[in-house]
């Protein structure tokens, strides 16, 4: 059919312009025409399907704004128009599926209310079955008492004789929508409309979770259970659809607290959420900074923090975006009500306002609060119920699988430019690194790095730098080992050097006792590492002052090789206070259930309660906090093993706290000479004819001395000159009373 020359004009009512369909005369056209091809200019062809209404002039082709504005046509402009045809056999393509984009078409009319979707779609069937559509086209759908803009998005089709087949469908850029065209719906970007149902494109949805996201690359290692646990808890309900959340009646979480020692990875953690989230970028805020010397500007700093996404949430509702608010040291801010001795109460209504913000009665369903600390004991309760901080996770030190992961996460720049050497075993490394946290496991690496570069420094007048430094720099096992020795030492790690403090002389096994104090103790490490065991293991050793006990209790616990060893020990508490000295006791415990295996050796019971036999007087506080941390049984799947020491037996029983003890073994003195002879043989201070001697004399007499009080007499005797130096070592025992002889030794 020949081309036409018309002119574009109104359509002439409401009803027409809803219909997407072009208007025109009938006396313009034959009755089989159903569709127009419409030039406006030099390669600017559209394709529109006609109805045909008496109220349009001859020569006249009336379209809707939205027509217009897509075709670039101005009224009365001058077109060519010529009937189009859907060729009838292998060409003619029907639309298997549209994808629209859609949106409100007036902005005042927007809502954030939920718009049913398939609703929608069956009002666009209705209404529109057999229309022509091209990507890119902009249509009206009047639907839910509103009026929406649909632009085609894409446009999938299949020829009438290959829907008969399985053949696939393909991309088109024009076709005709058929009753079974599968239509899908798709909110238009920084659009407010709220859409619900099967209509509604799940690819379009922004995933929560970048698709970047990997352990390896974000450098968190060791925390893979913990991080599953969190995403299980926060991330999970995030990833559904909101109209599967709102059918389930459930919230989302709003808060995460991350708690433990330090370094061990909660401030990276933290960070990394928020990277592996498709949200916004996180607003990290130490806990200080929110403080304010100004009346109410504290909490006006916590508003601030929550106001972008109040406003988004009032704009896009349950499509907002997800705000990360993340809280550095929330223990400076959240502290108990109540707990901070001061005039100004700020403290208090900074808790107020941030209760108010993440869980009050305008509460907010965008945003996710994690906080971090390693004082959890110290945040006021009402922000750790459900509903505010609800998911609680301790990030502890790391096992040694973790420790391996975090190793090769430092150590893989070094291994890509070949940096390392091959005798670095990093399964050696994470073996010897226990209770190392995450960031004492990176200074590790640092040290050892350290201790290579420094060999390519000559130190001369001049420090230099060995010109071939790039290529001979090479990191090896034995500046990992140094690095161990001597460099860096774990938080909650082995106090080696109290141990040595106390095993200086060693342990002399001057008879069967002590054999038999060193098997029964070994028997009680096995049993505290035992697996199905009760988890605490608590042994006291008591005996006469200067029997050995306290070398005694430090050489089980080096035996049992636990990775935590701390010693509580009075001569780190003088001058404490009652108070003090509980909370360093209470923090010696709260160490030590951080760790899979720990040892607490307390050494000196009745000095650490204060006793003094004149009255008798002693604290009683101490005494009461002993006895609960004794008793209290470590977190599950923890061993804690407490070896106590004490003079004082008799004292302890009146005390009742002897049955607070698994076990308590008797450390006895040296009561036969043969026990006498045996640390005399092993000092190497008497000759064989001075042992004879000493053998001599006090054969068949009694002895009773402790080994401490024995050493000492025999560094005595080392200074002494040879020819009286067995007179006066048994002069000295006599002296002392642990030598009961009846008569004086000559």
């Amino acid at each position: 059919m020949k081309v036409m020359r018309m002119r574009a004009g109104k359509c002439p009512s409401d009803e027409l312009s809803l219909s997407n369909c072009v208007c025109a005369c009938r006396d313009d056209f034959t009755d089989e025409v159903k569709h127009l091809e419409i030039t406006t200019g030099p390669n600017l062809h559209y394709v529109f399907t006609v109805m045909f209404d008496s109220q349009v002039a001859r020569n006249t082709i009336c379209f809707n704004s939205l027509q217009r504005k897509w075709a670039q046509i101005s009224l009365n402009q001058e077109i060519e128009v010529k009937p189009y045809r859907f060729n009838p056999t292998s060409s003619t393509e029907c639309i298997s599926q549209v994808i629209f984009t859609i949106d409100f078409l007036q902005k005042k009319h927007a809502t954030t209310n939920m718009m049913n979707s398939d609703n929608m779609v069956q009002e666009f069937l209705t209404n529109c079955t057999g229309i022509a559509l091209t990507v890119g086209q902009m249509l009206s759908l009047k639907a839910n008492d509103k009026i929406f803009l649909l632009v085609v998005k894409s446009l999938e089709g299949l020829d009438i004789g290959d829907m008969k087949s399985d053949a696939k469908p393909r991309k088109i850029r024009i076709g005709r929508c058929v009753a079974n065209t599968s239509v899908v719906l798709e909110k238009a970007e920084d659009s407010s409309l709220n859409l619900v149902g099967k209509a509604v494109n799940m690819q379009s949805r922004t995933s929560i979770i970048n698709p970047d996201w990997d352990f390896q690359k974000m450098g968190i290692g060791g925390l893979d259970k913990e991080f599953s646990a969190i995403f299980r808890r926060a991330f999970a309900s995030r990833v559904f659809p909101p109209e599967v959340i709102q059918q389930l009646g459930c919230k989302h979480v709003k808060g995460i607290l991350l708690y433990g020692p330090p370094g061990t990875g909660k401030t990276l953690m933290a960070r990394q959420i928020g990277q592996m989230l498709n949200a916004r970028e996180p607003k990290i805020v130490n806990g200080p900074q929110i403080l304010d010397k100004y009346v109410g500007e504290s909490e006006a700093n916590v508003r601030r923090l929550f106001a972008e996404a109040e406003e988004e949430e009032k704009k896009m509702g349950p499509n907002s975006g997800l705000h990360i608010i993340i809280f550095d040291e929330i223990d400076a801010i959240c502290k108990a009500r109540g707990s901070v001795g001061s005039n100004t109460g700020v403290h208090d209504t900074v808790v107020n306002q941030l209760l108010a913000k993440i869980d009050g009665v305008e509460q907010l369903n965008n945003i996710l609060v994690i906080g971090m600390t390693n004082r959890r004991d110290m945040i006021d309760e009402a922000l750790l119920r459900p509903g505010r901080l609800e998911v609680q996770m301790e990030i502890s030190l790391p096992d040694e699988n973790g420790r391996c992961q975090i190793l090769n996460i430092h150590t893989s720049r070094m291994r890509e430019y070949k940096k390392i050497s091959t005798d670095v075993d990093i399964k050696e490394l994470a073996t010897l690194t226990k209770n190392f946290s995450g960031a004492e496991l990176e200074g590790l690496v640092r040290a050892a790095q350290s201790t290579a570069m420094n060999r390519l420094i000559k130190a001369s007048s001049k420090v230099e730098v060995d010109p071939q430094a790039m290529e001979k720099l090479l990191v090896n096992r034995s500046d990992f080992l140094h690095a161990l020795e001597h460099d860096i030492k774990p938080a909650f790690g082995t106090s080696a050097e109290a141990l040595e403090h106390f095993l200086v002389r060693g342990i002399i096994t001057w008879g069967t006792p002590v054999k038999n104090i060193l098997e029964d103790g070994n028997l009680f490490i096995q049993q505290a590492r035992a697996t199905d065991s009760s988890g605490l293991v608590s042994v006291l050793l008591e005996g006469p002052p200067n029997s050995g006990k306290t070398a005694l209790a430090a050489q089980l616990a080096k035996n049992s090789d636990f990775p935590f060893v701390k010693v509580c020990s009075p001569e780190d508490m003088v001058g404490f206070n009652e108070t003090s000295k509980c909370l360093q006791i209470r923090k010696v415990f709260d160490d030590a259930y951080r760790s899979q295996l720990s040892c607490v050796l307390v050494d000196n019971i009745e000095r650490l309660l204060d006793y003094g036999p004149i009255g008798p007087r002693y604290s009683n506080l101490t005494l009461q906090a002993l006895l609960v941390l004794l008793k209290k049984e470590p977190p599950r799947g923890r061993k804690l093993l407490i070896f106590c020491t004490s003079s004082r037996r008799q004292v302890l029983e009146d005390m009742e706290m002897l049955s607070a003890f698994t076990a308590v073994l008797h450390v006895p003195n040296l009561s036969k000479p043969e026990h006498l002879l045996n640390v005399l043989e092993e000092s190497d201070v008497f000759s064989k004819k001075e042992l004879s001697s000493i053998q001599k004399q006090i054969h068949g007499h009694k002895v009773f001395i402790g080994i401490k009080k024995l050493l000492a007499l025999i560094d005595m005797a080392r200074q002494t000159e040879e020819s009286y130096r067995v007179v006066k070592f048994l002069s000295r025992l006599e002296e002392e009373g642990a030598l009961d002889t009846g008569t004086s030794i000559h």
